[in-house]
């Protein structure tokens, strides 16, 4: 073989070797960086947050050093190994609520703000938690059905929202909002999810666009499906002189194969005014009720909204029902986790990627598949570090049965 030809052959092998290499550690990479075992918190249903120091938030909703839930902070250290605090132990017999369930939100100061669903008036508090040189201060700045009627909202589960001037929104059964005054915080109720033409069940916890408007979602009610609904997107606007007006962007059910029920986690924005989201159940594939979807909805011209399902869930390995939503990275690429599904035996749910393709297609990939020993059925919405890793908890499962949160490297 002349040795021009034999030269070219051996350079083709080894740029296919190469290839092969490089693949291969493309592949990503999943880390447990903390595995709960109940002194230390148990049961992790809400998303995390990061500070500007790269340093993790979250809550439990049970365990820790009173049993009744904690406020966490995972801080990583120089040799890659993350170190647990709890910031604040929730008991049962104090005045601070307990079971925090959702995730937590900074203001521009660096406080913390998080709800529970219990305590007080039994159905749950905001509060604050302020950093200072002694440790973290903890207050609660509003108690869920002070008023007759629980006409202010009762048991807060989803992430809370906050804008530039530090007013806080969420849901509790009412679109609500918490403005800090000279002495205290003030309550003003936008809507109440009371009709289930409506929209009733709203457990996801609300964003805002740049306008000041909030968008969530119902896990029922609706006009498209036979009463308890299958839930709906809306937006609850807002207009300076007239205050607050609640607009349904979309009826689940309205179409054949549509999604039903979406979950418990935050819709997604991106720059365009596109809202991206989960529902648990619906869709063209079966799993009793259906498997779940992820949708689209874009705003048009006329007011209105279109819908596109980007993915329909099925059963068996690459996961289905999605109980939390959607977080979109700089390219436009999806991310999320599903409850059950996956190769294991355990079916205990996966993390997995939409890409955004030409011509309106989405690629669906598994970045992991849980096993139960690293984390059983998550259920909150991921987040993304600046470089892209994804990080998220699961409530159940790890070596001490109680949750983990981890990280994918992509």
């Amino acid at each position: 073989m002349p040795r021009s030809i034999l030269f070219r052959a051996v350079l083709f092998l080894l740029a296919w070797c190469l290839a092969l290499g490089g693949n291969a550690s493309a592949a990503p990479k999943f880390k447990v960086l903390h595995a709960f075992d109940g002194s230390d918190g148990a049961g992790l249903w809400g998303n995390l947050i990061f500070d500007k120091k790269g340093n993790l938030y979250g809550t439990t909703g049970g365990g820790g050093p009173y049993k009744y839930g904690t406020v966490f902070e995972l801080s990583p250290g120089s040799d890659g190994q993350w170190t647990h605090t709890v910031l604040h132990g929730f008991d049962i017999h104090g005045d601070g609520g307990y079971a925090p369930l959702g995730g937590l939100v900074f203001d521009a100061e660096g406080n913390l703000y998080g709800g529970t669903e219990e305590g007080a008036h039994d159905d749950g508090t905001i509060f604050e938690l302020t950093p200072s040189s002694d440790g973290w201060a903890f207050k609660v700045i509003h108690t869920f059905c002070s008023r007759p009627k629980c006409q202010d909202g009762a048991a807060p589960y989803g992430t809370l929202a906050i804008d530039d001037s530090g007013k806080v929104y969420g849901v509790a059964g009412s679109a609500f909002a918490l403005t800090q005054e000279a002495n205290g915080w003030a309550e003003e109720v936008l809507y109440e999810f009371i009709y289930n033409r409506g929209g009733t069940s709203a457990a996801a916890g609300p964003i805002l666009d740049k306008a000041g408007n909030l968008y969530g979602t119902t896990e029922r009610g609706g006009t498209a499906c036979p009463p308890p609904g299958c839930g709906t997107v809306y937006e609850v606007r807002h207009i300076s002189d007239e205050g607050w007006k609640h607009i349904i962007l979309h009826n689940f059910g309205s179409s054949q194969y549509d999604g039903v029920g979406p979950g418990v986690g935050q819709l997604a924005l991106d720059g365009a005014g596109s809202l991206y989201g989960t529902t648990l159940a619906g869709g063209r594939n079966t799993c009793g009720g259906g498997c779940g979807t992820v949708f689209k909805l874009t705003p048009e011209p006329n007011g209105g909204w279109k819908e596109t399902i980007l993915y329909n869930f099925r059963n068996g390995a690459s996961g289905n029902g999605p109980g939390a939503g959607v977080v979109v990275d700089k390219a436009g690429n999806l991310y999320g986790v599903t409850n059950y599904g996956g190769p294991s035996r355990c079916g205990c749910g996966v993390v997995y990627k939409l890409a955004s393709g030409a011509n309106g297609k989405w690629h669906y990939s598994v970045l992991h598949a849980f096993a139960g020993s690293d984390g059983d059925g998550p259920d909150a919405n991921l987040v993304l570090d600046s470089k892209g890793n994804i990080y998220g908890t699961t409530p159940a499962g790890g070596s001490g049965g109680l949750g983990v949160v981890f990280e994918v490297t992509p």
